[in-house]
């Protein structure tokens, strides 16, 4: 029997080590892969010793969204099923972790007043909210780029073609045919009527395919065989529209306590969901389905893919 709840918690104060690790620290600045101090260069110019403050403020909004906690599961989705093909930690957390930049930045400019204009993040204000809009936009444009330079590092793979697929799919996951297209997707079907085969569309853009890369990142890690990879991907996409019907759910019957974000807004928007279409049981209905359709995808893998197993049924009963 799996401790999710333990094993969760474990990948998270991981990942949260590496990621303190990986970003730059105020005063900081990377240069390659190795981090300098920023030293005034000449003492007889003390205006060198003051910095503008423009990379200070952006690594500050950086490290605040990054660093601010959250569910994880895409980290933990890599790092899981890294284990499935004996990839070490060390490399799995690396990928894990620019993933979860990919994720931040996507949270933060969601939470834009152009966007889903939502003040409140993880239980903290947005990052808009503390450093503004443009430090914002920034810190989320910092934090996806961040994410190409942290895949390119040796440590990540020894193999040079392994980082660079691994480039490309997030690069793919994150872009216009991915999460970035089905973000758009969302934003223009405010007060339209879509049918369910376009909402499934949009939610595995938004949603799917980042859950689908988090997956595969770890087969493409372990160089594991393209039947493998394609399991894991199934497993993704269905476990991601799950996760996705829970996430409309909470935001029909939850609490701004308890999401850690503000609620209703999806009805407030006159934004079409599986929810807003099916109805809350039939709604509830789907995801079980899809929960075991994803765990139907792992047989390949017996009981190594326990862990993937306890996920598929938390992403459908979590309260946040």
């Amino acid at each position: 029997m799996v401790d999710l709840q333990h094993v969760l918690q474990e990948v998270a104060e991981a990942l949260h080590v590496k990621m303190d690790y990986l970003l730059p620290a105020d005063g900081e600045e990377y240069t390659g892969n190795t981090v300098i101090a920023l030293k005034p260069m000449n003492d007889n110019h003390p205006a060198s010793s003051t910095p503008i403050g423009g990379e200070d403020t952006i690594i500050k909004a950086m490290r605040y969204s990054a660093l601010s906690g959250g569910k994880r599961l895409r980290p933990f989705m890599t790092v899981s099923c890294a284990s499935l093909f004996g990839v070490s930690r060390e490399a799995s957390l690396c990928c894990a972790a620019a993933i979860e930049f990919i994720h931040t930045y996507s949270l933060i400019h969601d939470d834009l007043p152009a966007m889903d204009d939502d003040a409140l993040r993880r239980g903290k204000p947005s990052c808009h909210v503390v450093f503004g809009e443009a430090a914002a936009i920034l810190a989320g444009d910092a934090l996806l780029t961040f994410a190409f330079q942290v895949l390119a590092d040796e440590r990540v793979h020894a193999d040079p073609q392994v980082r660079c697929e691994l480039i490309r799919t997030l690069a793919a996951a994150s872009g216009y045919r991915g999460m970035v297209g089905g973000q758009m997707m969302d934003l223009e079907s405010e007060n339209k009527q879509l049918s369910i085969d376009e909402i499934i569309r949009l939610q595995r853009l938004k949603t799917g395919e980042l859950f689908a890369m988090s997956c595969e990142a770890g087969a493409v890690l372990g160089k594991a065989p393209r039947a493998m990879r394609s399991a894991l991907r199934g497993y993704a996409h269905d476990i991601g529209l799950a996760f996705q019907i829970t996430d409309d759910l909470l935001d029909a019957e939850g609490t701004r306590s308890e999401a850690g974000k503000a609620v209703k807004k999806d009805k407030q928007a006159g934004k079409a969901t599986l929810v807003s279409i099916l109805g809350i049981e039939r709604a509830k209905e789907q995801a079980r389905i899809l929960a075991n359709q994803a765990i139907g995808h792992l047989e390949v893998f017996d009981k190594k893919g326990d862990e993937l197993r306890a996920l598929a049924e938390f992403v459908i009963t979590r309260r946040r």
